[in-house]
């Protein structure tokens, strides 16, 4: 079908409202429709279970990766299911901008101006019929029955709008709302479904390496699923042989990945974790970053929670190192403890504000040999796994964070023995979390502060090489050039 014919079909959406039905006359031309049936169609599980998370990440602001599982849970989901309410969600949240845009045309109205329930029925049908294999009738008729359960009265608006939007190839879609945009960037926006300001920051952190030509690429990169990543806690009784379809990263020397990665986690007793090969690779920088000397004090500051403190409690029990760690928040403080249970080490977990540290409280009143500062950020770099994130940050929580960057780093590099080594991590690309903060703190450090060479120690790690520019001093990993979150990572030395 055409775009022009695409337009003249979006005109039969245009007699429903967010909170009434659609013109009969439609239904009927389009078989009847769902209002039309006698009885309730039966709801796929996994598409209750999703629409039930969009409504909870928009309403309450829960976070998609934590409430999915429980609610995976809940609905008793088998591995398919699962699986199928998983895309359902996150493909849903990555492409939300996107799809408010198709919406928006299909219904002739803004999306602000419908009814937000029915606007994640109809964001979750859109994904169905532009994205998925899903059958039209079923994505269409289900979803409207959705309708009908959020606001009865909507049932007949949705099938409109649905069956408008089923009317036009994805590919015609995207040409139609590229049609819209009034810059390069703005059109970059809408159709890989960014704000505006974070395609502007991501070509920005890409041309600090003089790859800005990459961001199309890293773009898309955010909208596509990632793989769940193992980390094998080094150094533990693993075994490995009985586990199907495990295979190691290509990069971190303790990363893999698995069939069921979930199951073979559950089964370890937490000497195996899921968890990033970036984060893996940024805590291995700090705990190889030189020969470790038996005695040594580690703290990882900003620990919840716990992926990394895991990696370094495993690399402190090898090598005969104690380490506490510090977060201020009560029950990210009890995500560390868990996260630790499979390292068979007396770990402190303290609770505080990682700006103000008692190193006497901490153990170690001589000061940290090595620290971790894994700093609070826009989680820019992690989209792809968390992608509601994008609609929830604005440029302004970058002042604030790198603030708060700059205090922690100032804290800990305070806390550091004449020697010692700070690792400063985000999972954050933009340059003022990165760059910004790091230039910021190195001034104030002075001549007491030694920018050591952080890629050296990355290649030396490594499993394979990576394809890494800009500095020496830092390295940052992106998900389309390394298939990781894109991870900042700085070693820096307080000289004696």
């Amino acid at each position: 079908m055409s775009a022009g014919n695409s337009r003249n079909g979006r005109g039969s959406a245009r007699g429903g409202s967010s909170g009434g039905a659609a013109a009969g006359g439609q239904q009927r031309r389009n078989g009847g429709g769902a209002s039309a049936r006698s009885t309730p169609a039966r709801i796929a599980p996994a598409r209750i279970v999703a629409v039930e998370v969009l409504e909870a990440v928009r309403a309450d602001e829960a976070y998609a990766n934590l409430l999915l599982p429980t609610r995976i849970r809940r609905a008793g989901l088998d591995r398919a299911d699962a699986a199928f309410a998983t895309e359902l969600t996150y493909g849903t949240l990555r492409m939300q901008g996107f799809y408010d845009r198709v919406i928006e045309l299909a219904a002739n109205r803004p999306a602000s101006a419908i009814d937000p329930a029915v606007l994640d029925v109809l964001r979750l049908g859109a994904h169905q019929l532009l994205a998925t294999r899903v059958a039209t009738h079923a994505a269409v008729n289900e979803q409207v029955e959705l309708a009908r359960r959020v606001a009865p009265k909507a049932a007949g608006f949705a099938n409109a709008v649905l069956r408008t939007i089923s009317r036009t190839s994805p590919e015609e879609w995207r040409e139609l709302v590229a049609e819209g945009a009034s810059t390069e960037d703005a059109r970059l926006a809408a159709v890989t479904s960014h704000p505006e300001w974070i395609v502007r920051a991501l070509r920005t952190a890409l041309d600090h390496e003089g790859r800005a030509d990459e961001l199309e690429q890293l773009l898309d990169a955010d909208n596509a699923s990632p793989r769940v990543n193992l980390a094998v806690l080094p150094g533990l009784d693993v075994d490995t042989d009985g586990i199907e379809g495990f295979e190691p990263d290509r990069f971190s020397p303790i990363g893999a990945v698995a069939s069921d990665p979930i199951a073979a986690a559950e089964r370890s007793g937490g000497r195996i974790r899921v968890q990033d090969e970036g984060s893996q690779l940024a805590a291995l920088a700090l705990s190889r970053a030189e020969p470790v000397r038996p005695g040594e004090r580690w703290l990882d500051l900003c620990a919840g929670p716990g992926g990394k403190t895991a990696v370094l409690a495993a690399e402190a029990l090898a090598n005969g190192v104690v380490l506490a760690a510090n977060e201020t928040v009560p029950v990210r403080a009890e995500l560390v403890r868990n996260a630790i249970v499979g390292v068979p080490l007396d770990v402190e977990v303290h609770v505080g504000d990682g700006r103000q540290l008692d190193l006497e409280a901490l153990g170690a009143p001589g000061g940290f040999d090595r620290i971790l500062l894994d700093a609070p950020c826009t989680g820019l770099g992690a989209l792809r796994r968390r992608p509601e994130a994008r609609w929830r940050k604005a440029p302004s929580d970058v002042a604030e964070l790198t603030k708060l960057q700059g205090q922690l780093f100032d804290s800990a590099f305070a806390a550091l023995a004449p020697g010692g080594i700070l690792a400063y991590v985000t999972c954050s690309p933009h340059t003022g979390e990165t760059h910004g903060t790091l230039a910021a703190a190195l001034r104030r450090a002075g001549d007491s502060a030694e920018q050591l060479d952080t890629r050296s120690v990355i290649e030396g790690v490594s499993r394979h090489p990576l394809d890494l520019a800009g500095a020496p001093e830092t390295v940052q990993l992106w998900p389309h050039r390394h298939g990781t979150d894109a991870m900042f990572i700085a070693l820096v030395r307080k000289r004696a």
